[in-house]
């Protein structure tokens, strides 16, 4: 990066992180760090829930993501929607009333400590998990610009989070939020018009989409099942998977995951929870399709420009500094020789579009498929190349691709904005994560196991401790995350493990109430352990782990009810 771009990023940086900390300077007691004492309206709301979602993996793998498998993956969020609504009847009166500080005190309430503590403790595990991910993703920028040990760029990164996210509570995480979703709507509008006015002349955005339409990068949505196809349950992205498993996905997630729980419990009633949940109901799949139509652009980029034979140039460097370099270049030669080709008929396809001649059509996209095929078979040759150069090599680049178009084609001040817009995704979402690991470790672990009646200012200590003890806990998770592929996909991945079942805790608690304590109890454990063991023998996609979770915790706590107790009346309270 030049000196411009550096100076724009230090500059975004230190502005959004002074305005939060400075904020919340007078937040000293658990009811201001954890939940900003009730002062939040739904538009901040409904800005801290998105800015929880959109993490760097957001904008930083889900271009990628449309790049390589078109835009199917917005799929994955069309039951948001209707998970809202659910929320907004059920959850939300449930817990301001109760006034909460975690979704998890509810359930001591109407079963018993045991099952509180189980919820909380999946949860923690899950979201511990899911947050080193995220400290992981705006490392491999650093790592990238910089040529630093991902090591190294996972340790800088999730330090300077820690720093103000244990200093700030709940309103840092707010008020940041605030202030770096607005840089980051500027920067991936930015990142679209220049991706389309980069393009050559005489190609417009409209040809651009037509384009990404006939090579299958604007497939929305897939409603083809073929049930006599025995891997159908394994599709991850069709309407049936995102409306089913998003939908119990979603009410999961933003009904039970405290990291999302604890953003609408800030809010000063029922009714700004309510606004802010149902705007973010409206807002996120218009979004999400946005984001990932930048990747499916920039797909389009790549077919009027040489693409290289692979998007890490980290591992590209390693591979020419090795005894292998001379196979990898000739194999960068041949895709360079396609590169051409592909150029030749892309113009084609688009003067056929112009004079809107479907014979001509349907030749050019015929030949850009098996370009596109030939073009895969030599990128496998170099993955297997890079392989023989270095067996820890990493080599999947969907985190890649992205970055590689902002910090080659980018004019200067604008990778640096770009870059910064990633890194304040991902302080927000992570901020906000670990916050709701320190609240829920603190209210339903500290407080109710280990030490007891303690001062509110013993608690406010130790809250801002634990929030230090899980960063390290996360950045050391984050050293493991370079094998986990496309990140957007592995945060879901893991979520789902979860999910599925601390739902089906939560909607015994509000639909099943003769099932007592133990049932649910043991019901849980149970169809954890059939969650995984699904996930392990690979028969279904991940999605669908919600529906199953969920479902099988019902089941099973109905069932053991009867075997297990008596018939419950209402819970005794501890």
């Amino acid at each position: 990066m030049s000196i411009v771009d550096w100076i724009v990023l230090i500059i975004t940086l230190l502005a959004v992180i002074s305005y939060g900390v400075y904020k919340s300077k007078s937040e000293k007691t658990l009811d201001g760090y954890f939940k900003s004492s009730n002062s939040m309206s739904w538009f901040l709301i409904l800005l801290s829930i998105m800015g929880t979602q959109a993490s760097a993996i957001t904008f930083l793998s889900a271009p990628g993501q449309a790049y390589t498998d078109g835009m199917r993956f917005v799929q994955y969020y069309f039951g948001l929607p209707l998970a809202m609504v659910v929320l907004c009847v059920t959850f939300i009166p449930i817990y301001h009333k109760l006034k909460v500080f975690t979704a998890y005190e509810f359930l001591e309430q109407r079963f018993d400590l045991k099952t509180r503590a189980l919820a909380s403790i999946l949860f923690l595990i899950q979201r511990a998990l899911s947050t080193g991910i995220s400290i992981y993703a705006p490392s491999i920028i650093l790592s990238s610009l910089l040529g630093w040990n991902i090591y190294y760029t996972n340790l800088v990164m999730g330090g300077f989070l820690i720093i103000y996210t244990v200093s700030g509570g709940t309103k840092a995480v707010t008020y940041t939020q605030m202030q770096q979703l607005a840089i980051v709507f500027i920067g991936m509008f930015i990142a679209g018009y220049m991706v389309v006015h980069m393009l050559p002349p005489d190609v417009s955005f409209s040809d651009a989409l037509h384009v990404a339409g006939k090579m299958g990068k604007l497939n929305v949505i897939e409603t083809k099942i073929d049930v006599t196809d025995s891997h159908w349950w394994k599709d991850k992205y069709n309407i049936w998977s995102g409306l089913i498993g998003g939908f119990f996905l979603a009410l999961s997630y933003f009904g039970t995951d405290q990291s999302q729980v604890g953003r609408y419990l800030t809010a000063k009633n029922t009714k700004e929870s309510r606004i802010g949940l149902l705007m973010n109901g409206l807002v996120k799949v218009p979004m999400q399709f946005l984001i990932l139509m930048v990747g499916s652009l920039v797909f389009v980029f790549y077919m009027f420009y040489q693409s290289p034979v692979f998007f890490n140039q980290k591992e590209i460097d390693k591979v020419l500094v090795s005894d292998y370099k001379a196979a990898f270049v000739a194999l960068q030669n041949k895709n360079d020789s396609l590169n051409t080709l592909k150029q030749i008929q892309t113009h084609q396809l688009v003067d056929a579009i112009h004079q809107k001649n479907n014979e001509q059509i349907q030749s050019a996209k015929a030949s850009l498929t098996e370009i596109d095929k030939q073009t895969k078979v030599i990128r496998t040759q170099a993955v297997a190349v890079m392989k023989q150069a270095d067996k820890t090599a990493d080599t999947n680049d969907t985190n890649y691709i992205f970055l590689y178009f902002v910090v080659q084609n980018l004019p200067r001040g604008l990778i640096g904005l770009l870059i910064a817009m990633i890194f304040l995704a991902a302080w927000g979402s992570i901020a906000a994560a670990l916050n709701s690991l320190a609240s829920t470790t603190v209210i339903d672990l500290y407080k109710r196991f280990w030490v007891k009646d303690q001062t509110e200012t013993h608690y406010f200590k130790a809250s801002r401790w634990i929030t230090f003890g899980w960063g390290l806990f996360c950045i050391a998770t984050a050293m493991f995350a370079s094998k986990l592929g496309s990140l957007i996909e592995a945060v879901n991945v893991l979520g789902s493990l979860f999910y599925g079942t601390i739902l089906g805790i939560f909607l015994v608690a509000f639909y099943m109430k003769k099932i007592g304590g133990k049932a649910v109890f043991y019901a849980a454990i149970t169809t954890e352990l059939c969650v995984i063991a699904i996930y392990i023998a690979d028969v279904i996609s991940f999605l669908w782990l919600n529906v199953i979770g969920c479902l099988l915790v019902m089941l099973f706590a109905s069932l053991l009810q009867k075997v297990l107790a008596k018939p419950v009346g209402t819970p005794k309270r501890n």
